[in-house]
């Protein structure tokens, strides 16, 4: 994990300037860890945003950084760290969003696989585990080990706005009908095919393309998969490919043409992108500064 490091500060500052969506997970804190060092940029001001007069900005993205001491993780750590790309993330979100409280901003070792939104103390964190594990998921798939790093950083672009859109959904008490971790999908793969342009769409599909390698290596594990709160792998996957097509299916008409998405789901992926873009845009509307 000491290598592309460059891409990696690429991808963290894209994470977090998006002001996206994700989904709740009510997860206990790490106990006897080092008290973490805490940045946040004073940007509170009243928002010029007419759709919300009565929404008062009483919150900031704070980053929140503890040692890392795993030798397979200091290197990234320590960029993270000079570049000072998360302090410049959060003064980029909060001069963006209004918040009705504090969110904390953490990368980390965290013991487990994991990205996640605690509720429990406004927190998302993405876990050094966690890339480390998409990178062995492409690997297994025959991929290069420079190309296995590339997608790795890409799919992690998309489970981190995911559980950024975990946050907002909480935080502004955001309604959701239906599946929340299927609505924290939908954003992020808004926020990449809305915003991030080729780069966005690079991490719609390389989560996708994860989605399907790991629904191949679980096997067996249907049960347990069917009792998740998460959907299928494979729904992911085709969810996600639907998306990249509604988006625009004259450029991404391959994703139909070589077979990859059933034209029965596909007729209806343009009204489906449609209505998920102009879900989230008046959704967030009244959370903006501007």
């Amino acid at each position: 994990m000491q290598r592309n490091v460059a891409n990696l500060i690429a991808v963290l500052t894209i994470l977090f300037v998006i002001t996206a969506c994700v989904c709740r997970s009510d997860r206990e804190q790490d106990k006897g860890t080092p008290t973490p060092e805490k940045t946040a940029a004073n940007t509170r001001s009243e928002p010029s945003n007419p759709t919300a007069p009565n929404k008062k900005d009483e919150g900031d993205f704070i980053v929140e950084q503890t040692p890392v001491t795993d030798p397979k993780y200091v290197v990234i750590d320590n960029e993270v760290r000079s570049e000072k790309l998360l302090q410049k993330a959060a003064d980029r979100l909060n001069k963006a969003l209004i918040l009705p409280q504090d969110i904390f901003l953490r990368t980390k070792v965290c013991g487990e696989k994991n990205a996640f939104y605690d509720s429990e103390d406004s927190s998302v964190t993405v876990c050094y585990e966690l890339m480390d594990h998409f990178y062995r998921v492409f690997r297994s798939d025959g991929l290069s080990d420079d190309k296995a790093y590339e997608k790795m950083f890409d799919a992690v672009r998309f489970v981190f706005l995911h559980e950024i859109g975990h946050a907002l959904i909480d935080n502004y008490k955001l309604p959701v009908a239906g599946n929340e971790e299927d609505a924290a999908d939908r954003c992020s793969a808004y926020v990449n095919l809305e915003e991030l342009g080729d780069e966005g769409v690079r991490a719609v599909f390389a989560a996708a393309e994860a989605f399907a390698i790991e629904s191949k290596q679980r096997g067996g594990s249907r049960g347990r998969d069917l009792a998740d709160e998460h959907m299928l792998q494979e729904q992911r996957f085709y969810n996600s490919l639907c998306m990249i097509y509604g988006s625009n299916s004259v450029k991404y008409g391959n994703i139909l043409t070589e077979g990859y998405l059933p034209k029965e789901r596909a007729v209806r992926c343009e009204s489906e992108y449609a209505r998920t873009r102009q879900s989230w845009i008046d959704l967030l509307k009244p959370w903006r500064k501007s």
